[in-house]
């Protein structure tokens, strides 16, 4: 087996491992790392040739920019001292710990390289924690936390840890150089994410059309990281704030059919990347095996005790964070997301999985330092990181299922329906006011009126049916009963035509490029209802 099909043997797996994952109630990442870890057993399966400097900028931007364009400026404006507490705090606190720890029980590693160690163990992976969490049912307010953790955590860390690598390298450290690439990195970043965010918005209304718009959105991502990096400043923020602001201001409200494909494209991209990546992360075990040969009891112990302080420090760190933050929330914010009990806390703390960015840092560890000799305990680095990616990410993956279920969390129901109650209100109140600015400036039958009035109504009691009385709800059931039939019948006449339609394409002399448009036409219509 060559690179290129171990390639399409890791795509075709994470199709593959979604309806999987659902019927097994085991998250598509958790099996995808593991048929990895299979696959690296197998003797005829290769090594991963993959450069290790092309793996953060090749998977991590398309990965983040489909997950940050599930949230919004607000939430991440309304959440600002979780995040901070999680995505910046503990990612200090943790490297610290793991570094400490590491440079006392590993032999020959330096305490910079111990400071690498810990800042690419500490971050959450965004993916692996937003996929975990979001197949489980979990309240939205516990998966918001966990997403601005998991988006914000890998700047802190990256940047933690190319300082840490650079004086590894040359054997020198400055805390006031390093605390300015830190803010230099955040400032440019976020320059470029909004700059490229602006220019993305304006290019996308030039192009126009929906297929060139959304091929756009597949390239941005990239160019944010890569000039982000050429600029010093932090790739993954930059990605963040261009994703943030093209979700706030590039979509237009009336492009139904543009914003139905691009929801669909990035379904795809994000399908198909986060299953190739955690694959990779599986794949590692080559690397793993090599490392501990003929010392596997050594290596074992330092994995197990690295593993034990990552998962540890998160847990003695959440119960405190938690307690404050609930005892700073106000009844004014009332849009800031906290962790309202210890059950939680505790999902919280065991949904903090390591995977790609870990995985990805670790390789790119440089083999030798300035002076030529090699990197201090290089491979004893790479160890450990394997090590702590399979204890978060298959360990804790597959039993958070269980420990969900055993805590009692779950979503609130009453909640959601609640705020899509309150939506389909303002949706309703909306049409009918647009009603009646229509009467005004065109001739409109009664007939008329009354008809889009009452489907003015419909449109929010069909989005949620809790806004309208009892009766009224018989009434309007009624009317759905009599619609579900009419778009029954209708969309057997449009079945009929597209049967017809695509058997002519057949034809001879028939122009395949006219059918395809006619046929598109008739696609609309069904989508449309009309």
């Amino acid at each position: 087996m060559d690179q290129l099909a171990l390639l399409f043997v890791l795509l075709l797996g994470a199709l593959v491992t979604v309806p999987l994952g659902d019927r097994l109630g085991v998250p598509s990442p958790v099996l995808m790392t593991i048929g990895g870890i299979v696959l690296a057993l197998l003797p005829f399966v290769p090594n991963v040739a993959v450069p290790p400097e092309f793996i953060l900028p090749l998977a991590l931007p398309p990965l983040l920019y489909a997950t940050a364009q599930r949230t919004s400026w607000r939430q991440f404006a309304a959440n600002v001292r979780p995040i901070l507490l999680l995505a910046v705090a503990l990612v200090f606190v943790t490297t610290a710990a793991v570094a400490a720890v590491a440079n006392a029980i590993m032999p020959g590693i330096s305490l910079a390289a111990a400071v690498a160690l810990g800042a690419l163990v500490a971050p959450p992976d965004p993916v692996a924690a937003t996929a975990v969490a979001g197949s489980l049912g979990l309240p939205r307010r516990l998966v918001s936390i966990l997403e601005g953790e998991g988006l914000f955590n890998d700047v802190t860390a990256i940047v933690l840890y190319h300082v840490a690598i650079a004086a590894a390298v040359s054997g020198s450290f400055s805390l006031s150089r390093a605390v300015g690439e830190l803010v230099l990195s955040a400032v440019v970043a976020v320059a470029v994410g909004l700059a490229l965010g602006w220019a993305a918005k304006r290019l996308m209304d030039v192009l126009g059309d929906a297929t060139l718009q959304i091929g756009l959105t597949l390239l941005v991502p990239f160019v944010a990281y890569v000039l982000a990096e050429e600029l010093k400043g932090s790739g993954v923020l930059a990605v963040l704030t261009t994703a943030l602001f093209l979700a706030e201001y590039a979509h237009d409200p009336d492009d139904v059919l543009g914003r139905l494909a691009g929801h669909t494209f990035w379904e795809v991209v994000d399908t198909l990347v986060t299953g190739a990546a955690f694959g990779l992360v599986g794949l590692e075990l080559h690397n793993a095996v090599s490392t501990a040969s003929g010392r596997w009891g050594e290596m074992l112990g330092v994995g197990g005790t690295v593993v034990a302080v990552v998962v540890g420090v998160r847990l003695l760190w959440l119960l405190p964070a938690a307690w404050v933050t609930k005892k700073l929330h106000k009844r004014r914010d009332v849009d800031e997301d906290v962790l309202l009990s210890w059950r939680e806390t505790v999902v919280t703390w065991w949904s903090g999985m390591r995977g790609v960015a870990t995985v990805a840092l670790a390789l790119a560890i440089p083999l030798t330092k300035d002076d030529k000799s090699p990197f201090p305990a290089r491979d004893e680095i790479l160890f450990v990181a394997f090590a702590v990616i399979i204890a978060t990410l298959v360990v804790q993956g597959l039993t958070l299922p269980w420990l969900v279920k055993a805590v009692g969390v779950r979503k609130d129901i009453d909640a959601s329906r609640e705020l899509e109650r309150q939506l389909a209100t303002r949706a309703a109140k909306a049409a009918r006011h647009r009603l009646l600015e229509l009467v005004e400036d065109e001739d409109l039958s009664e007939d008329m009126m009354e008809s889009l009035g009452r489907r003015a109504y419909d449109m929010g009691a069909r989005i949620s049916p809790d806004m309208v009385d009892e009766e009224r709800r018989d009434a309007h059931a009624q009317r759905v009963e009599r619609l579900r039939a009419l778009h029954r019948l209708q969309g057997e006449l449009l079945s009929a035509a597209r049967h017809e339609v695509m058997a002519a394409r057949s034809e001879p002399g028939m122009d395949p490029e006219v059918v395809d448009s006619v046929l598109r036409h008739l696609d609309e219509r069904t989508l449309r209802g009309l």
